[in-house]
C-alpha cells in the first residue's frame, strides 16, 4: 500500500470571519451552519475537497481567540475543539477579516498558531469591494510570511490561495494511488458495531484486536491478503463516535485518519449495527463516504440475532434513510457467525470489474441522447440547455463529462439523474457516477471534421484522375 496520505488542511480563526464559509465554499456543500453571528461553530466539521486534480480534508472549527460574553465554559471548550484540529492538520489556512483589520485577539492567536510548527498560511476574507494590497498590508506585521487575499461568499482568490497551500504538501492527485498488492478496502463505522470482527472474519484469522469496549481500535490498519487467488488489502480503521461525546485527545484525530483512510480505499464498507438500526451517526459517516465518491458496500451487522419485526424495521430504515446512497450495495451479515459475509467478496469483485469500465465516447452520447429525450434538460430564460457530447473523465470514481451549451445553468437535480441512468444503463454495481458538465464544442469534432475533409480531398483527387 502506497504511503501518501490526503493531506488534512485546518482552517481557524476569530468567531465570525467567515471560516463555515469557506469551509462550504471548499467543498461545495451547505454542511457547516452560516450566520451572521460568533459562536454558531461549536465543534469540528470534516469534509472532502479537491482542487487541480489534488484532494484534501478540511476542517472547519469554533472561533479562537474571543470569548462570548456569558459563554465562557462553552467558548473553552469551543477553543479545546480548534486547537485539536490545529494539532491533527497538515497545514493551517488562519481566516482573518480585512474589513476589521488586525485585532489584539489576531495578536495573541499568532503567537500560538507560530508554536504549532505547522505550515501557516494567513489568509485574508471579505476582500470584495477592497484593495487587496491594503487589506493583507498591516497582517504582514505578524511576520508570518505572504498573506492572500480572498472573498469566501464570493469565491473571489480561492484558486491562487489553494495553489499555494497545497503546492508545499504532499498528498493524492486526484485519483486513487496504483496499488498493485491488491483492491484496497476501508472497513469504517461507530465504535462496537462488529468492524474488526468483521476484518478477522474476511481474513479467515484474528488479526484485529477485538473487544466489547469500543475504541479499541485506535488507528488505520492496512493488512494486504489473498482469497481465491484475488488479491485484496483491508483497511481497519478506528470507530467513530458522535463529536460531542469525543474526549480522548487520540480518539479526536480518528475522524480525519478515517476519512485518509477512505482516500486510500477504492472500495469503502460501511459497517452498522443491525440491533440499533439506521442511526444519526450512521447517516452522517454515510454521508462523508459518499462526499469521498468511491464505491460503497453498507454492511448491517449482528443480523442473526434480529427478530423478523426488527428486520422489516430496518429494511424501512435502510430505505427512506439511505436514499442518498441508493448506488450502494447493501448486504445483511453477521461477522461473528460469517452470515453473508462471503457475498461481500462477490460484491467486492463486481465492483472492481465496475471501476474498470471502460466505454467509447459514442455509447455514452447514446445514453445521453436517451436520457434527454425521455427528460429534457429545463428551459433557462426561454433557451433549452443543450447536451451534445459525452466521454470518459476518469476513474475512482467514474467521471463522465457531458459537453454542451448553458451547461453551467443545468440543475443538481438534473445532474443527480444523468448519473443515475449512466449508472444503470452501463450496469454498474455499488459505484457511484460523477457527471460533469463542460461548455463548449465536442473535443472530437475537430478530428472528425479533419478526416471528413480528408475523405473528401481523396474523393475530388479520383475524379480528377478520372478525368484525365
Amino acid at each position: 500500500m502506497a504511503e501518501s496520505m490526503i493531506p488534512v488542511i485546518a482552517i481557524v480563526g476569530r468567531p465570525n470571519v467567515g471560516k463555515s464559509t469557506l469551509f462550504n465554499r471548499l467543498t461545495r456543500t451547505r454542511s457547516a451552519l452560516v450566520a451572521d453571528r460568533p459562536g454558531i461553530t461549536r465543534d469540528r466539521q470534516y469534509g472532502f475537497a479537491e482542487h487541480a486534480g489534488r484532494r484534501f480534508v478540511v476542517v472547519d472549527t469554533g472561533g479562537l481567540g474571543e470569548v462570548p460574553e456569558g459563554a465562557d465554559i462553552l467558548a473553552t471548550g469551543i477553543e479545546e475543539q480548534s486547537l485539536r484540529a490545529v494539532a491533527e492538520a497538515d497545514a493551517i489556512i488562519w481566516l482573518v477579516d480585512g474589513r476589521a483589520g488586525l485585532t489584539t485577539g489576531d495578536e495573541r492567536l499568532a503567537d500560538a498558531l507560530r508554536r504549532s510548527g505547522k505550515p501557516l498560511h494567513v489568509v485574508v476574507n471579505k476582500t470584495e469591494n477592497l484593495d487587496p494590497a491594503l487589506a493583507c498590508a498591516e497582517f504582514h506585521a505578524l511576520g508570518l510570511g505572504a498573506t492572500a487575499a480572498i472573498s469566501a461568499t464570493h469565491g473571489h482568490g480561492i484558486a491562487d490561495m489553494l495553489d499555494e497551500i497545497l503546492e508545499g504538501l504532499p498528498g493524492s492527485a486526484g485519483e486513487a494511488v496504483e496499488d498493485t498488492s491488491g483492491l484496497p478496502i476501508a472497513v469504517i463505522g461507530r465504535p462496537n458495531v462488529g468492524k474488526s470482527t468483521l476484518v478477522n472474519r474476511m481474513l479467515g484469522e484474528d488479526r484485529m484486536l477485538t473487544s466489547d469496549l469500543p475504541g479499541t481500535t485506535r488507528d488505520s490498519i492496512a493488512v494486504p491478503f489473498t482469497r481465491r487467488g484475488r488479491h485484496y488489502v483491508l483497511i481497519d480503521t478506528a470507530g467513530i463516535r458522535r463529536r460531542g461525546r469525543v474526549t480522548d485527545p487520540v480518539e479526536k484525530a480518528s475522524v480525519a485518519r478515517s476519512m485518509q483512510a477512505m482516500d486510500r480505499a477504492r472500495v469503502v464498507i460501511a459497517v452498522l449495527d443491525g440491533s440499533e438500526g439506521v442511526t444519526e451517526q450512521d447517516v452522517s459517516l454515510l454521508g462523508l463516504a459518499a462526499q469521498s465518491g468511491k464505491s460503497l458496500i453498507i454492511a448491517i451487522n449482528k443480523w442473526d440475532g434480529l427478530e423478523p419485526a426488527q428486520r422489516e424495521r430496518v429494511h424501512g430504515q435502510v430505505e427512506r434513510r439511505l436514499a442518498f446512497v441508493d448506488y450502494a450495495c447493501v448486504q445483511y451479515i453477521s461477522a461473528l457467525h460469517g452470515t453473508g459475509v462471503g457475498k461481500l467478496f462477490d460484491l467486492l469483485d463486481a465492483i472492481g470489474a465496475s471501476q474498470q469500465t471502460v466505454v467509447r465516447p459514442a455509447a455514452l452520447t447514446r445514453i445521453l441522447e436517451d436520457a434527454v429525450e425521455q427528460h429534457a434538460p429545463p428551459l433557462v430564460r426561454g433557451r433549452r440547455i443543450k447536451l451534445r457530447y459525452a466521454h470518459i473523465g476518469g476513474h475512482d470514481p467514474l467521471r463522465i463529462i457531458i459537453h454542451g451549451n448553458q451547461t453551467e445553468k443545468a440543475p443538481e437535480s438534473y445532474r443527480r439523474y444523468l448519473s443515475t441512468r449512466f449508472r444503470e444503463r452501463l450496469e454498474l454495481v455499488g459505484t457511484p457516477v460523477v457527471v460533469e458538465f463542460k461548455r463548449g464544442e465536442n473535443p472530437y469534432k475537430g478530428k472528425k471534421t479533419a478526416r471528413k475533409a480528408g475523405r473528401k480531398k481523396a474523393k475530388r483527387k479520383v475524379r480528377t484522375n478520372r478525368r484525365r
